[in-house]
């Protein structure tokens, strides 16, 4: 590794250090909102970890090789966005100048597609550390598929070298390869503070990454002790370095302003391929600040005018201009940007010669990177869940997976413990472990909550369609990941089994009831619940071909009987959320049942005794999923649910959120309660969702509903 002498001189350094800094406390004042105090502690950090360590080429975020950056401590975002400007991506300095204003790209937290060089959304804490363990998870699966070795033929891939001269030789990106052979050397690289380390997720992902020993990890730590309510000893005393090491990480202790150690630090971790690193750098909050270095009163707040003023007349640093960068400032980071893209220019030429003499290996890159699948995806998948027609849609999704995982390979993933139950395991796939890394299974452990940060950091890696898979009871535990997934439009797919109090004798506590409209509530989530092979095939794929949104797909445990579907209620129809299973006697029905999922056999079955005992004609209808169907235009929507016609919906679960589809003239027959211990048959008994009861409860409410004159 070179030394620091690439920087010239010392007095330059500590120019960079304080533009670092005061880029963020000026954008932090602007706003009259955010966290100064991290960016000024931790610029030292960053300076070391985008000039020494990192590969990226900011002309080209999106380079395939480059290393991944993740500010887990999100509310740090200005350390972000003042190396993102100063390094040369897209953001200008009238973007920093409007900092967590309405439409500017350097939003309050860090937020992935709304600006360049962002890799994942983060601000709640722990959430970005299991996003990296994604990523770098990831990115070690994607090494494994293109070694020499899997494809028998070929050399591996070149080594790295930097070539050129002057500014571009040398002065950046000097650590060495970490991954081997192969076109795949990027490294994950999070940054994470005291509050990540208190978040459960954050244990949840670190067990993971050392189990799996993801050398290609490497956070660091900024600890500066500091909370919001006062220093960290009030409620967290804990060796964090002891604990990381007894889950099989690679742990150092540095100074963080001792740059030179930092390095030696980040260069160690790059020899280090067989465990994740953790590097703790002990650090001051609000670091050169003139009365609120070390305080709690620079972590959520600005530092205010007077302080700002005391701050820069201490540092020597001029009060105006604001936004300040010196020209030999950003002389020093055009250095840096032209050997980022020496660097990246020159693993373009390699990866052209190495595809040369890999066909086969290429091809594989290939597939791994193409979005699209196949036209003939749904009729595969039907015909594979048609097999297992009349069990379970669990059984039925299994199958389907199967199909899918035939035709696409990146299509990886797994459960949190409960594979057997869930069956979402690739058959043949074999497992993901620790140095064994060329896989489709995934073994999460039971960690639902990294489970989802995982899966959305290995979407957000880019190369593989990852699912992860719980009971529907425990999506409790990764709700904020699944809510991230949305808010970042990403395409994670969730497989959530037992998905009513059908579960039995476990009892309350693992059967769900509120769960599908936790799902449904969130923005941009697209839950289906089918009821049949055509159903279970459409859910797989539309979650497979959606390039914007994550998906969750919910099964049943128990088997539900076979329906025979009309000619147009399809796969196609399926799509669209929701169709016509049963038509009334003579196409104009009196009622519209609504049901989904293990409703809609039950309802089909009951519906002779609805007519027959009420005199009304009765349409089914079997809505999968209610997002879909909402997304329809009114047309369409009509079409299923005719305008004046009461609707009655039935679904073994929560009745919230579904009167705004029956609204004043219709019913919904759900539980609105906690189910109870006891065989599956009784309880549904009891509850009223047998065929019989339903009849039962249909006829009761039109009975007795209000009758509209004529």
């Amino acid at each position: 590794m070179a030394d620091l002498a690439v920087i010239p001189d010392p007095a330059l350094r500590e120019r960079i250090v304080r533009t670092i800094q005061m880029l963020a406390v000026d954008a932090v004042e602007a706003a009259k909102s955010g966290h100064p105090g991290t960016p000024m502690g931790a610029a030292d950090l960053a300076l070391v970890l985008w000039t020494r360590a990192m590969r990226y080429d900011p002309s080209q975020p999106d380079w395939p090789d480059r290393d991944r950056f993740v500010l887990s401590v999100g509310h740090a975002s200005m350390l972000q966005y003042a190396m993102l400007h100063l390094t040369g991506y897209d953001l200008p300095l009238d973007e920093l100048r409007r900092f967590r204003q309405r439409h500017s790209m350097a939003a309050g937290h860090p937020e992935f597609g709304h600006c360049p060089g962002v890799e994942t959304t983060t601000g709640p804490l722990g959430q970005g550390f299991a996003n990296a363990v994604g990523m770098a998870l990831s990115g070690r699966m994607l090494a494994a598929r293109m070694l020499p070795e899997r494809a028998g033929v070929g050399d591996g891939f070149p080594k790295e070298t930097l070539a050129g001269d002057g500014a571009a030789s040398g002065t950046v990106n000097a650590l060495p390869d970490a991954t081997g052979a192969g076109p795949v050397n990027h490294r994950v690289y999070a940054l994470a503070g005291d509050g990540d380390m208190m978040e459960g997720i954050t244990y949840e992902a670190a067990s993971l990454a050392g189990t799996l020993g993801l050398g290609n990890l490497v956070v660091v730590y900024d600890s500066n002790r500091i909370t919001i309510e006062g220093g960290t000893d009030l409620a967290f005393d804990e060796d964090v370095g002891a604990r990381f090491a007894a889950m099989g990480w690679h742990v150092q202790h540095v100074g963080g302003y001792d740059p030179a150690a930092v390095e030696a630090a980040l260069d160690a971790t790059a020899a280090e391929t067989a465990r994740p690193s953790l590097v703790i750098a002990r650090t001051v909050i609000a670091q050169g600040a003139a009365t609120k270095e070390g305080s709690e009163s620079s972590h959520g707040a600005p530092l205010g005018a007077d302080e700002v003023r005391k701050t820069k007349e201490r540092l020597g640093w001029p009060l105006e201009p604001t936004f300040r960068v010196p020209d030999d400032v950003r002389a020093y980071f055009a250095q840096i940007r032209a050997g980022c893209i020496v660097r990246r220019q020159a693993w373009e030429a390699r990866f052209t010669a190495w595809r040369a003499v890999n066909p086969d290996l290429a091809a594989t890159w290939d597939a791994l990177h193409s979005k699209g699948t196949p036209p003939d995806l749904a009729d595969a998948l039907l015909e594979a869940a048609g097999v297992d027609r009349g069990k379970a849609t669990r059984n039925q999704a299994h199958r389907a997976l199967q199909a899918a995982a035939a035709c696409l390979p990146g299509l990886v993933g797994g459960s949190a413990d409960l594979g057997p139950s869930n069956m979402t395991w690739i058959e043949g796939g074999g497992s993901v472990s620790r140095g064994h890394y060329d896989g489709r299974i995934l073994h999460f452990g039971i960690r639902e909550h990294a489970m989802g940060a995982v899966v959305n950091g290995m979407t957000l890696q880019g190369v593989f369609r990852p699912y992860g898979s719980t009971f529907l009871v425990f999506s409790d535990y990764l709700k904020p990941a699944l809510r991230l997934a949305a808010l970042m439009g990403i395409p994670s797919v969730f497989v959530f089994s037992h998905d009513s109090f059908h579960v039995g004798e476990d009892g309350p506590t693992h059967q769900p009831i509120e769960h599908l409209w936790m799902l449904r509530s969130i923005p941009g989530m697209t839950v289906f619940r089918p009821a049949d092979p055509a159903e279970v095939a459409a859910a797989w794929t539309y979650a497979l071909r959606r390039d914007h949104g994550p998906t969750c797909i919910v099964t049943s445990r128990q088997a539900l009987p076979a329906f025979d579907r009309p000619s147009d209620a399809g796969v196609d129809a399926a799509l669209r959320g929701a169709c016509v299973v049963r038509e009334a006697p003579g196409g104009v029905p009196d009622l519209v049942i609504v049901a989904t999922g293990s409703e809609v056999p039950s309802c089909l079955q009951a519906v002779p005794e609805v007519e027959s005992a009420a005199g009304i004609r009765v349409r089914v209808v079997s809505m999968p999923s209610l997002e879909r169907f909402n997304a329809q235009d009114d047309a369409c929507r009509a079409s299923i649910l005719p305008r004046g016609v009461p609707v009655a919906v039935v679904e073994a679960g929560s009745t919230v959120g579904w009167w705004r589809l029956v609204g004043g003239s219709g019913t919904v027959l759900g539980l609105d309660h906690f189910g109870a211990c006891g065989p599956a048959n009784v309880l549904n008994e009891e509850f009223g969702f047998t065929s019989a009861g339903v009849a039962r409860r249909l006829l009761a409410w039109w009975t007795s509903r209000p009758k509209v004159a004529a």
